[in-house]
């Protein structure tokens, strides 16, 4: 076994180290989420954590980690009979991200199961992480199913594995740590909400600090015991503090004004539902324990907010998490008795020195909370810019133009892909998924993980006679065997491909397609997808976001984008080509929807308009599904977005007809032209 990296020596990450030492202190926190770009010790931090935890007194030979001082009854290798217990080491136990259900709660010997009626269980990783820590890196990335397993147990304490009629439960507290990176997509709200704490982290810009990381890491990769016996005072001085933090935690007093201030702080942030009020005074009374103190204090009750808080207050996908501290210490002023803490000493950090009461969680947000893009930016007070004409051969490009804000955004109704796709899962697209409801039964391929009991039953039934049936049992064999195949949703990869021309420049008309590009991104980040964004202006087209699961990266991309020149649109739907070709190497199972966005103009070289038509038979060849939203206005149309979806095979909209009372068909339209290519 490696030898882990010491917690100590972690330079920086005051407020990573904080948050997972609290939860330590009292696992009943909850956990802690830690969010930041690659690279930051976020992994290293949590691998760290356990070598500090106390050990775990445990009953000899129980693979559930059953407490001998009381022993789950329910345990499914107990009754466990009164014996003296062994202590071992806490464990910290990774979910991968392509675990299977089985692989995470346990899968029971369906065989046996049927023919013997005995509950063969073999364990699953919530069994050996009870009281332990689990460790979901880049949980972002964990499919739904398996979040909404992991989340039950954590919130219930206990796993349950029903199937077919045999049901087995067992214990699971454990300490739940997540990492992500946020570029790489979020996690749904009520996701979020599960997990006690977050933390940011962010790589340091101080150039003696980040030297200091190389020489401690360097050193710790030549001679990993030699290095971890260097800090082994430090990290002996930390699990005392930890231990004496635990024994304190009881007699730790929660008073009526402290909590009127947790009350009135979640309120005047207005969080949803309750936990926020419960978790911010775990919060409060495990940082007074680790401080040594007996009271929570008003700096405890902030800390708290700083670390409780700011994954919660998020109303919208593309808002940043933060708390405006300036707000946040007003409301704590103003509920509450006042409290004088100038004389006291400072709390203690993590690593002993340095102050650990104040500014934790996330650096404040300069304005509060922060807008959405597409909120209220839209009523801009200044005056038009006049509408650029249509660019000729004979003209020069026209200059770029500032970036306008979004127009409010709207709900739409779903756009989907023809055909049945075995692609992630997601909520968009029919597909063949591990979930969702049967329509068949096959033989399996390898290990069975979805039983269909009636065409087991239906396979082996005619051969019980020659079998030498005697019994009640029935006489099952590997071959009688069925996999339940079921059909659910799936994810698809959305390429926007945006018109960013002259003749699109227009401030109203601009602002209103971006709005509408806005609506679809949050209706790929409720569906689940992958979205990727292609601009053309000017002479060439860009890959202003490569296909990525960061819908918010998606947003901030357009929120800046310029406009202005000519309108190379063949340029625009090749270099979607060149996306879409690499995306399928990639990752050939999720399916593609392109969704162009433009008036159908096409300027700049020779027939620049059969050009366009050409790149867009390209597309149809390869049966990608496709949307034109036609931005087109005025009283004269040309109609050119209409015929540019006829090359795709596709379909037209107009920005009108996006909205979700107007869309109704829309699918119906997408599905018949998807066929009809």
């Amino acid at each position: 076994m490696s030898t882990p990296y010491p917690f100590t020596a972690i330079v920086g990450q005051d407020d990573l180290r904080l948050g997972l030492l609290l939860n330590a202190v009292s696992p009943a926190v909850g956990g802690v989420l830690v969010r930041g770009e690659k690279g930051t010790a976020k992994s290293t931090a949590v691998r760290a954590l356990a070598a500090l935890m106390p050990e775990v007194p445990v009953v000899p030979g129980c693979r559930f980690s059953c407490d001998p001082g009381s022993p789950d009854p329910a345990c499914p290798d107990g009754p466990h009979a009164e014996a003296a217990g062994v202590s071992r080491a806490a464990r910290t136990v990774e979910l991968p991200v392509g675990a299977s259900e089985d692989r995470l709660v346990g899968a029971l010997d369906i065989e046996r199961a049927l023919s013997e009626g005995v509950k063969a269980f073999e364990p699953g990783l919530l069994a050996d992480a009870h009281r332990g820590i689990l460790y979901v890196d880049e949980v972002n990335l964990l499919h739904d199913h398996l979040v909404d397993l992991l989340l039950d147990a954590a919130a219930m304490g206990a796993s349950y594995v029903e199937r077919e009629g045999v049901s087995v439960r067992h214990a699971a507290r454990f300490l739940l740590v997540g990492t992500m990176n946020p570029e790489e997509g979020e996690l749904r709200p009520q996701l979020l909400d599960r997990f006690g704490l977050t933390v940011e982290v962010s790589a340091s810009r101080d150039t003696d600090e980040r030297v200091e990381v190389v020489r401690r890491r360097l050193a710790y990769d030549d001679d990993p015991e030699g290095f971890a016996a260097r800090w082994a005072e430090e990290e002996g001085a930390l699990r005392e503090r930890i231990a004496a933090a635990r024994v304190l935690l009881p007699r730790v007093v929660l008073s009526d004004g402290v909590l009127r201030q947790i009350a009135a702080t979640c309120a005047a942030f207005e969080v949803d539902g309750m936990r926020a009020d419960i978790v911010m005074a775990r919060t409060a009374t495990a940082l007074a324990a680790w401080a040594g103190r007996e009271e929570v204090t008003a700096d405890d009750v902030r800390q708290a907010a700083l670390l409780a808080l700011p994954h919660r207050r998020r109303r919208n996908p593309f808002d940043a998490p933060g708390l405006d501290e300036d707000k946040l210490d007003q409301t704590l002023d103003e509920a509450g008795p006042q409290e004088d803490g100038s004389d006291d000493d400072p709390d203690p950090g993590p690593d002993g020195g340095g102050d650990g009461g104040g500014g934790g969680g996330v650096p404040p947000q300069a304005d509060g909370d922060r807008t959405p893009p597409s909120a209220s930016q839209s009523d801009d007070t200044s005056s038009p810019a006049p509408e650029s004409a249509p660019d000729t051969p004979g003209r020069p490009a026209g200059g770029e133009q500032q970036p306008v804000a979004a127009a409010e955004p709207f709900r739409t109704k779903m756009l989907s892909v023809p055909g049945l796709g075995e692609g992630a899962a997601g909520r968009r697209s029919r597909a063949r998924t591990e979930h969702g409801r049967t329509t068949g039964a096959v033989r399996p391929q390898g290990a069975l993980t979805k039983l269909h009991l009636a065409a087991t039953v239906q396979a082996a039934a005619p051969h019980q006679r020659a079998r030498g049936r005697s019994g009640r049992g029935l006489v099952v064999r590997r071959d009688d065997l069925r996999q339940a195949t079921r059909e659910g949703r799936e994810g698809n990869l959305v390429l926007f491909v945006v018109d960013a021309s002259g003749s699109m420049a227009a401030r109203q008309r601009m602002s209103a397609v971006k709005g509408a590009v806005l609506s679809l991104l949050l209706d790929a980040y409720q569906r689940r997808d992958k979205v990727g964004l292609v601009t053309f202006r000017g002479k060439e087209a860009d890959v202003a976001l490569p296909p990525t699961s960061s819908v918010d990266a998606a947003a901030a991309r357009l929120e800046s984008l310029p406009t202005g020149g000519r309108t190379p649109l063949a340029a625009g739907l090749l270099k979607a080509h060149d996306v879409l070709r690499v995306e399928r190497l990639r990752d050939p199972s999720r399916r593609p929807l392109l969704v162009v966005v433009t008036d159908g103009r096409a300027t700049g070289g020779p027939e620049p308009v059969a050009l366009a038509g050409r790149a867009g038979r390209l597309h149809r060849s390869e049966g990608t599904a496709s949307v034109v939203v036609d931005c087109e206005s005025g009283y004269v149309r040309l109609g050119l977005a209409g015929e540019l979806a006829r090359e795709l095979g596709g379909t037209a909209v107009t920005l009108d007809e996006l909205r979700a009372e107007s869309i109704a068909g829309l699918v119906k339209d997408v599905t018949a032209a998807g066929r009809a290519a």
